[in-house]
């Protein structure tokens, strides 16, 4: 039998012909959408895998916990050592870039010497000369874990233990530590808190506390190696650097702190906006005892009621991103990357040298041993109590 389509018909079929191959162009057009998507992923940069971080270290489970705030700023900070490991902040123009150094999984922190990348240093930031300091009438011995001198709380310090760690939602973290009596050399049980806090204007706040059943001396301080171009982008000798101080603290051969002296007239004056390598070659002893900049800054204003103050303004010469460093410590430590010698494979490229700058706020180093100095000394009854806030911004 001969079947005939009505006009009806054929309209019916034409029309089901033209929704199916509309279909499926729109299957096309959304599976080029994906790859597109997909593709664009690849090319951005990415925080390391949770998983990557998730060890036991000596009895205690590390992790990793990410920050985030309503501009798609993240900050990564692994319990181990306390550590900033990952911090993307967006370019000039508007590219998120991750300008924190460091390593893609918790092994590579633990593993041969200590490069402090990201980490809480404690209970003493910077040098103490010889390992040694005199309080309420007795002598106390530290390690002397870098040269002569004892450096950033000895063999272990915070650097290399498993902090307690409370995420207290998606903006704040919290990590506890307790140092008992005598480790490292310190009298005094001490009891830390450091609370990370990403707000919505683009800051990363640390505040630190810390209480002791002894009296004792604390100074503590982040060592996070910047990148503001981003990391694997090179040195950072083109950043442009502005520190809010007109002396500085010049050192011996061992860089330990010899007095208090003016910035004016030479390499270390930064008071105006200058390019972290425009004079770092200068023939210049301090210089060359530091192999580049590795000096405290005696930050204007003291810290005189504890207010908070503008300690430093950098930029990234090829990225436009700011970084501005509020703070309420009396002093702050340029380091340029002396001793970075390409020998850690970090999660873009390696620590090649002067790849990266630290700013760490902090009272000054050896202020246990110089008086002239402001006192590190905390007692009990009282709490150690500080913050310091990094603020990005770009153009």
């Amino acid at each position: 039998m001969k079947y005939v389509l009505s006009p009806v018909s054929t309209l019916l079929v034409a029309s089901m012909l033209l929704v199916s191959a509309c279909n499926q162009n729109a299957g096309k057009q959304e599976t080029t959408e994906t790859e597109n998507q997909t593709t664009n992923t690849a090319n951005e940069v990415k925080l390391p895998a949770r998983a990557d971080f998730q060890k036991t270290i000596d009895g205690k489970q590390t992790d990793l916990f990410v920050l985030k705030n309503k501009n798609n700023v993240q900050a990564a900070i692994t319990n181990y050592g306390g550590r900033v490991v990952s911090l993307l902040v967006p370019d000039k123009n508007g590219k998120l870039t991750d300008v924190s150094i460091g390593f893609a999984n918790v092994e590579d922190y633990t593993e041969g010497a200590d490069t402090y990348f990201g980490a809480t240093i404690g209970r003493y930031g910077n040098r103490i000369a010889k390992g040694k300091f005199t309080l309420e009438g007795k002598q106390y011995t530290l390690a002397t874990n870098n040269g002569a001198n004892h450096l950033h709380g000895g063999d272990k310090g915070f650097s290399r233990v498993v902090w307690d760690a409370k995420q207290v939602d998606d903006k704040t973290l919290e990590l506890t530590y307790v140092s008992k009596d005598m480790e490292e050399g310190y009298p005094g049980t001490l009891t830390t808190k450091v609370t990370y806090t990403l707000t919505d204007g683009n800051e990363l706040k640390v505040n630190y506390q810390a209480t002791t059943d002894k009296t004792t001396i604390v100074n503590l301080t982040n060592h996070t190696f910047f990148n503001l171009n981003g990391e694997g982008s090179g040195d950072v000798l083109g950043h442009t650097l502005q520190i809010n101080a007109d002396r500085y603290n010049p050192v011996d051969s061992t860089l330990i702190p010899t007095g208090i002296e003016p910035v004016t007239g030479t390499p270390f004056d930064f008071q105006q906006p200058t390019a972290i390598g425009s004079r770092i070659k200068e023939q210049n002893q301090q210089l060359q005892y530091g192999n580049g900049y590795d000096h405290n800054y005696v930050l204007t204003g003291g810290n005189a009621g504890k207010e908070m103050k503008l300690a430093a303004t950098v930029t990234g010469d090829k990225s436009g991103i700011t970084m501005e460093i509020r703070t309420q410590e009396p002093g702050i430590q340029l380091y340029s990357g002396n001793f970075m010698e390409g020998g850690h494979t970090l999660k873009v490229g390696k620590d090649e040298f002067r790849t990266a700058f630290c700013l760490e706020t902090q009272h000054f180093p050896d202020s246990p041993n110089q008086s002239a100095f402001p006192s590190t000394v905390l007692k009990p009854g009282q709490t150690y109590n500080t913050t310091t806030v990094h603020k990005f911004s770009a153009k």
